[in-house]
């Protein structure tokens, strides 16, 4: 974090101040009371099950120097911090972002979409690495508390941030692209995540979008061309590249050549044709790359400077994550699901050379109305693309077993069901270990053959 100055941050969130202490300048902020750095400067926010408010004792003796606040607090007027109190410590916490994002030169690239936004973060972070000093968003601080945290570890040093962005109704994407304001966004794709807030596909499109709010004539949208929703966004006031296999695309891949654990395709572009290998499984990685080429092309990458950049791929761990243990294959794709990425994971799985298929599947949140459906459909397209077996759990398995038939095995727990698996795996077997994060089945993955 670049410094600031205090009547920099009252004015950025429009705050009264409660107490002035002696320290004017900051370069460190948290939001959580126990990680407090010296002289820093600490948010109070409130979320369900906690009150940030009634920690800035803690704060404070853990060394912050300044307490943002949205409540009436009581301190000693003896201590050396400053104490300014706002509207809303989420809303402040927003707007501080906003403010010192405008500092920066920095250019940013914010990624979102139902699926495939953490994969796609690392792809275009990994090929513009060749060229700039790149910042991206770690783990899963993508959302209104994350994206800020994110952005106040940016400074001039950094070239260019990939932001991830997440959402769970509208108006949040909104909020967010006012914060980071994206030179560049890429939308990955349209799912039915989060749709019992948003109801419908074009609803979801629609708070997606929001990414584009902050736009003007020089900003880039960068969509995937294979997704019919996003196929339906018309040109605006700044340039859309569509990127896919179909023959409308902007940036097309040919050629391509799926593999166990990585992909290969060829593309075209002004004339030129360059063969790419990106090391990340299943057709949905080409269109990953496709999207971070483009970024690339946009920020004036060669395409031997983007092969190079690939070679500095890190992929997020429980994202189709091969593990090899005692002669079977393991993809632990745990971090989150959906059914566009259940299908995807299924898929990787297919194209493994195993002696069997085992898929073990649990709940998939947030889907609404539509979850029953969703889960049926899943195990259908498990039946018709060849698994061998189906492992499930959760509250949903009734409904795997009407798409995948009466050969699927359920279980009342995941306890039985590792006892079984462990009891039921052989040499040579490859399992898929997939769920929403609630259900945390890294646990699964942990305990087989242990």
């Amino acid at each position: 974090m670049e410094k600031i100055r205090l009547d920099e941050i009252i004015t950025a969130v429009n705050a009264k101040v409660l107490k002035k202490g002696t320290l004017k300048i900051f370069d460190k902020i948290t939001t959580d009371s126990r990680k407090i750095e010296k002289n820093s400067i600490f948010f109070a926010l409130k979320g369900e099950n906690f009150n940030g408010n009634e920690y800035i004792g803690t704060a404070i003796t853990n060394g912050a120097k300044l307490c943002v606040v949205d409540e009436d607090v009581t301190f000693d007027e003896n201590i050396d911090c400053s104490i300014i109190k706002v509207d809303n410590s989420r809303t402040a916490l927003l707007d501080f972002a906003e403010y010192y994002k405008s500092k920066l030169s920095i250019k940013v690239i914010g990624v979102t979409g139902s699926t495939g936004k953490t994969s796609t973060k690392d792809i275009i972070a990994a090929i513009l690495s060749e060229k700039f000093k790149v910042f991206k968003t770690k783990g899963n601080f993508n959302n209104e508390i994350g994206v800020p945290l994110m952005i106040f570890e940016l400074d001039n040093s950094y070239d260019v941030a990939v932001l991830e962005m997440g959402m769970s109704d509208f108006g949040e994407i909104h909020r967010l692209a006012k914060a980071a304001r994206p030179d560049i966004s890429v939308i990955t794709n349209i799912g039915i995540s989060h749709i019992e807030n948003l109801g419908t596909q074009d609803g979801i499109l629609k708070a997606k979008m929001e990414i584009t709010d902050y736009f003007n004539e020089n900003s880039v949208l960068i969509l995937n061309s294979e997704d019919k929703y996003l196929n339906t966004v018309k040109d605006r006031n700044f340039r859309i590249i569509r990127c896919g296999v179909n023959e409308s695309s902007d940036l097309k891949a040919e050629g391509i050549h799926l593999m166990e654990e990585c992909v290969e395709f060829s593309i075209r572009y002004n004339d030129d044709n360059c063969k790419f290998k990106i090391e990340a499984p299943g057709e949905h990685s080409v269109l990953n790359g496709l999207l971070g080429i483009a970024c690339s092309l946009e920020l004036g990458l060669t395409f031997e400077e983007m092969k190079k950049g690939l070679n500095n791929l890190e992929r997020t761990s429980m994202r189709l994550e091969f593990i090899r243990k005692n002669d079977i294959t393991i993809i632990n794709d745990c971090y989150n699901a959906s059914p566009q990425s259940m299908k995807a994971a299924l898929n990787v799985q297919k194209n493994t050379n195993s002696k069997r298929k085992i898929a073990v599947l649990g709940t998939m949140l947030e889907l609404g109305q539509m979850s029953f459906e969703a889960h049926k459909e899943v195990g259908k397209y498990a039946k018709e693309i060849g698994i061998d077996e189906l492992l499930v759990t959760g509250e949903y398995s009734i409904a795997y077993k009407e798409g995948f038939g009466d050969s699927i095995r359920s279980f009342e727990s995941k306890e039985k069901l590792i006892k079984f698996l462990n009891e039921f795996i052989d040499s040579e077997d490859c399992i898929l270990i997939k769920a929403s994060r609630g259900m945390k089945f890294e646990g699964i993955v942990h305990s087989i053959n242990n």
